[in-house]
């Protein structure tokens, strides 16, 4: 059943040349911005050969350090454990922009083998209303982002699971896709609710012919197509958000601005 609702939206061996005094020159670099990716194992394996970290990263080299925060495994209510820790209120600068990317194990069903990571779907939109508020805490100027849990292919997590186990593998799913589609419900509509954007890679994915092979590897993780998608919507959204690459500035000068006979001109 496809969603209807669309998310809102090395030191120098000999001395450098010294310059002249008063000749033309630059400025300092910036100390560079920090964009955080929070969330499960989803977001854990992003920085993998194709994941979508990685690409983020690559997308705003040298404009903003891509930090990667995910806990394969964890839930929203686990995760609150870890706020004051990853986010302190005071002592370091906060994140420019910060990725929410929860609910594929808080949707994990009760009474089946992952029940020990369920958590109910009203807890779930609280507990990530409380991380919202907390980095909103932090700064009031912060890009917050809210990921939807992503599709499962049921019948693909059936395969893992036996590749694993064998004839010892659960009968019955432990995630289904209409539970993950409840989920990310409850994200977008906080999302709205709280005017910050979502993406609604839950719904997105599935706009795809055979996305259960495409862009999922086990019914759950990402392929690197999988990755792709996550990409593009993220930075889209940031984007949207006016985190655009291309005009935010380097942290120190690009080596076209840096003039060969006298260098430290461009970093005074």
């Amino acid at each position: 059943m496809m969603m209807r609702g669309s998310c809102p939206a090395a030191p120098a061996t000999t001395h450098p040349p010294v310059c002249p005094a008063g000749a033309a020159g630059g400025s300092l670099g910036l100390v560079r911005p920090r964009v955080v990716l929070f969330g499960d194992s989803i977001t854990e394996q992003s920085f993998r050969s194709g994941g979508w970290g990685a690409a983020v990263a690559d997308t705003y080299s040298r404009k903003a350090d891509v930090v990667v925060r995910g806990y394969g495994g964890y839930n929203t209510r686990w995760a609150l454990f870890l706020m004051h820790h990853i986010f302190p209120l005071d002592g370091i600068a906060p994140p420019l922009a910060t990725t929410i990317f929860f609910g594929a194990n808080d949707a994990a069903l009760s009474g089946r083998t992952n029940e020990r990571q369920h958590v109910p779907v009203s807890e779930y939109k609280e507990n990530l209303k409380n991380i919202v508020n907390h980095l909103k805490e932090c700064s009031n100027s912060m890009v917050i982002v809210l990921i939807t849990p992503p599709p499962i292919d049921e019948e693909g997590r059936e395969r893992f699971a036996r590749s694993l186990y064998g004839e010892d593998a659960r009968k019955l799913p432990e995630r289904t896709n209409e539970m993950a589609g409840v989920y990310a419900g409850q994200c977008i509509e906080l999302a709205r609710e709280m005017h910050i954007p979502c993406v609604n890679i839950w719904s997105k994915m599935q706009e795809t012919e055979g996305w259960q092979t495409l862009y999922l590897s086990d019914g759950l993780h990402l392929t690197p197509e999988g990755n792709a998608v996550v990409h593009k919507e993220v930075v889209k959204t940031l984007r949207n958000a006016g985190l655009k690459a291309e005009d935010m500035p380097y942290d120190f000068p690009h080596h076209s601005k840096i003039d060969g006979s006298c260098p430290d001109m461009a970093f005074k």
